[in-house]
């Protein structure tokens, strides 16, 4: 397997203080929006989305977006619709399990947004639509949205499923609860990618030094109760893609302790559909110092994958990579 790789930062000069749960989307004629929360910390009042688009190799000014301006906004989303509106979804509340979903639209590839909606009616908190990565379009056409509920502090992954192109949303099935050693495993922020028509597995964030898995044989409408991979994670988000050739490449921190260390931050690639994986590239090595560098969006067209994290809470770094066998 063979990788191209470039780096840049999608902003040099910080327009706040600290930034994190970043989203990207590549446009056919090569362009690339970006988007994160940002403000003086996670969680404060100030805290708001914050958009960039990469033209001609540059990237654009932050542009903020906010639906009020005294209440924390947390983990945009992009999408883009077949008529080639683009979307961005973002969580809105103090604390998590107060989140109501909005979304704001692009006519114009991600230049100037419409005022902030909500995703659905009567949204009562419970994680609606996206939770921090993209929707998977299936191959009939449906959408879902990898969505993760943390009510009462107990942690449960879903998805949203859409048959209009993400105008309208209807809640699926829980995954059914997974347990280690006896101990029930809480999983959240799934990664959704169909390898067949109707089939498709979605990776998940856990509690319990692994990425839990769970598949489904019907387009997302039923699911198998979530189950351990070797795929380490520190209970961080992770998230993944499959390109054109089948090649499934994923973007996480390959450390077992939960809570642990969120660097490194490699790149493992699968040929057999997620069952082995192989670390193909580092992004950022892990060093002696407190580092930060997580919550990985991944994004492609055909064998170019786009990938944006929070590096160090101060920016957002992005990658392009073209991975070839």
């Amino acid at each position: 397997m063979k990788i191209f790789v470039k780096k840049e930062m999608v902003f040099d000069e910080k327009p706040t203080n600290n930034c994190h749960a970043s989203t990207v989307l590549p446009l056919e004629n090569g362009e690339v929006i970006a988007a994160w929360f940002g403000g003086i910390r996670e969680g404060s009042d100030d805290v708001d989305i914050w958009v960039s688009v990469r033209s001609n190799g540059l990237w654009s000014n932050p542009q903020r977006i906010s639906n009020a301006d005294d209440v924390p906004h947390w983990n945009p989303v992009l999408f883009k619709r077949m008529d080639g509106t683009v979307c961005l979804f973002f969580k809105v509340g103090k604390k998590i399990p107060e989140w109501k979903t909005y979304y704001s639209l692009s006519e114009d590839s991600g230049r100037t947004w419409s005022k902030p909606a909500p995703l659905v009616p009567d949204d009562d908190g419970d994680g609606r639509g996206p939770v921090k990565n993209k929707c998977l379009r299936l191959s009939d056409g449906r959408i879902l949205a990898p969505a993760s509920s943390e009510m009462n502090m107990r942690w449960s992954a879903f998805v949203d499923m859409s048959f209009d192109d993400g105008r309208t949303w209807e809640k699926q099935m829980y995954i059914p609860k997974a347990y280690h050693h006896g101990e029930r495993v809480h999983v959240i922020q799934p990664t959704l990618w169909e390898h067949e028509p109707g089939k498709v597995s979605m990776l998940m964030r856990s509690n319990s030094g692994r990425a839990y898995r769970s598949d489904s044989e019907d387009y997302g409408k039923t699911w198998c109760r979530a189950y351990r991979t070797n795929v380490l994670n520190n209970n961080s988000g992770l998230d993944l893609v499959r390109l054109d050739s089948g090649i499934l490449v994923l973007v996480s921190n390959p450390v077992e302790e939960n809570w642990g260390s969120r660097a490194p931050l490699t790149i493992m690639a699968s040929d057999d559909n997620g069952k082995t994986w192989e670390e193909i590239y580092v992004l950022e090595k892990r060093s002696d110092e407190e580092d930060e560098f997580s919550y990985p969006a991944i994004e492609a067209i055909e064998s170019t994958a786009f990938i944006t994290y929070t590096w160090q809470r101060e920016k957002i770094a992005f990658w392009k990579i073209e991975v070839t066998q």
